[in-house]
């Protein structure tokens, strides 16, 4: 096999809709008949893809590799930042915690280390893939780091790769932030950029076209496409800035309200996507009190900083308010973090994710947790015996901490020689370390059943299986973007590069 050929994908901004242009490219390339692999360098995000060898990498090159019909790998992506919150992160290299470092020291001493790192990942899928679709970070025009970078055109030099610059139009400005963008390039840099491609338009595209043809004369730059918006695209997202366009609202016309404690350090959001997909579901994102209002079901999600989020709790005045919704008799899920929180303490002795040792948590389960030096990342499957039906589900963990119960409790996941998480006899508190729990088709069913009972609402029997969904949904993907942009003209202008 000849080495790889490459593309990369760069954005003005970030959330300008480069990690959905990579995920279509990786399904169109691999629908081609091309061997695809999705690669980012240095990704920094609070949503964690667990490898089938037991390591982290960034969720987006997980779900892309997915797209590519491959199995992810953590060359795709081997340097990690996980922000831990004052101005420190958690740097994960090659699946496995590195250490905790603030943003100058990263700077100053990994550079070196990291480009290393990505030559090598790089070289390795360059052998065993036939396409790469590689994808940058923010922007390439940000001339205060461009010294010391790891993501952008230093990663386009190091793969020899053509670049193809993405601008949000939803956002306005779409034609001056991709002009401002090029002319902040250094001229080796701004030669590597093949063409533009404009992102989530509304509407007639006939109307863009003199801006179009503006562009195009004024800079010198082809615009390969322009990408219609793309409503109720059911692809994870990276980014918790995407949970902005989330209504905090209640919606009456959906049957089941579920409200997700949206703390700063919110991570592995993506757990809650299959319940997009469902009919009778309205889904929000709430910060207070007066958010939080009456659900259904109450999902406190991930935290890469449970004790801080805990604080926050309190601090918001959302801790009565949830034991509150307890005694009510809602039903609560905790997940990792979340789950960590319904028990009584959680402690970090060392440091690990926080500089405050110590503070209670909602009292809702007898546990203890503490937070360890050593961290869990594995796939993961079990036996759920939920209202006597055995369900097989399968998940993933990503933790450091280590909970312990202070009475007898009931499990709420079998697993081989061992258990997980915590079941209420009446099943209305439940508590996981398993991340993806609601990615289980018949466990999620009778769960929702289950709340609608509560409701008095009759049972929805045999929902679409979330995973055929999310392979219909990058079909979908891939099919938009084929027609919206010149494809051709990027193969042809892939392959001549790679001849210049």
């Amino acid at each position: 096999m000849s080495k790889a050929i490459p593309i990369m994908i760069q954005g003005t901004h970030s959330d300008a809709g480069k990690s959905a242009i990579v995920t279509a490219l990786c399904r169109i390339f691999s629908q081609d008949g091309y061997v695809t692999a999705p690669f980012k360098s240095q990704n920094m995000a609070l949503n964690s893809y667990i490898t089938v060898d037991g390591k982290e990498i960034g969720r987006a090159q997980g779900v892309q590799a997915e797209a590519a019909g491959v199995t992810a790998t953590t060359d795709m992506n081997p340097i990690l930042i996980k922000p831990t919150g004052n101005y420190e992160s958690q740097i994960v290299v090659h699946g496995q915690v590195y250490k905790n470092m603030k943003a100058g020291e990263y700077r100053k001493s990994f550079y070196e280390q990291g480009i290393k790192l990505i030559e090598e990942s790089y070289k390795r899928l360059e052998d065993t893939f036939e396409r790469i679709v590689i994808e940058g970070a923010g922007s390439p025009a940000e001339i205060n780091l461009n010294d010391r970078e790891l993501v952008n055109m230093r990663v386009a030099r190091i793969t020899n790769s053509p670049v193809i610059l993405v601008g949000d139009i939803e956002k306005g400005g779409v034609f001056a932030s991709l002009v401002g963008t090029l002319q902040l390039l250094e001229r080796e840099d701004h030669q590597r950029v093949i063409g533009v491609i404009i992102n989530k338009f509304r509407g007639d595209v006939s109307l863009l076209e003199p801006g179009l043809s503006w562009f195009e004369e004024y800079s010198g730059v082809p615009v390969l496409g322009v990408v219609p918006y793309i409503d109720n695209l059911m692809i994870e997202a990276e980014d918790s800035v995407v949970l902005s366009q989330y209504t905090s609202k209640a919606d009456a016309s959906k049957e089941i309200d579920i409200a997700v404690i949206r703390y700063p350090f919110i991570s592995n959001f993506t757990d809650i996507d299959p319940f997009f997909e469902e009919s009778d579901c309205h889904v929000r994102f709430v910060k207070n009190p007066e958010e939080l209002g009456n659900p259904d079901i109450v999902i406190l999600p991930g935290s890469k900083n449970t004790i801080e989020d805990m604080l926050f709790l309190y601090n918001s005045g959302l801790v009565n308010r949830l034991l509150d919704l307890s005694q009510k008799g809602k039903f609560i899920f905790g997940i990792c973090g979340g789950y960590q929180m319904l028990g009584s303490t959680i402690e970090d002795q060392m440091g690990m994710e926080s500089s405050l040792q110590k503070t209670d948590g909602l009292g809702i389960i007898p546990m203890k947790t503490s937070i360890r030096t050593k961290k869990t990342t594995t796939l993961s499957e079990g036996i759920v015996t939920y209202k006597e039906m055995e369900i097989p589900v399968t998940g993933y963990e990503i933790h450091m901490g280590e909970s312990d119960y202070e009475e007898a409790c009931e499990s709420f996941i079998r697993i081989k020689g061992s258990s997980d998480g915590f079941m209420s006899k009446d099943g209305k508190v439940i508590g996981t370390y398993f991340h993806g729990i609601f990615h289980n088709d018949l466990l999620r069913e009778e769960f929702l059943n289950d709340v609608r009972v509560s409701k008095g609402l009759n049972p929805i029997i045999d929902r679409a299986a979330f995973s055929t969904k999310r392979e219909e949904a990058f079909d979908r993907l891939a099919k938009v973007v084929r027609e919206n942009i010149k494809l051709d003209e990027i193969y042809k202008k892939m392959s001549e590069y790679q001849k210049a």
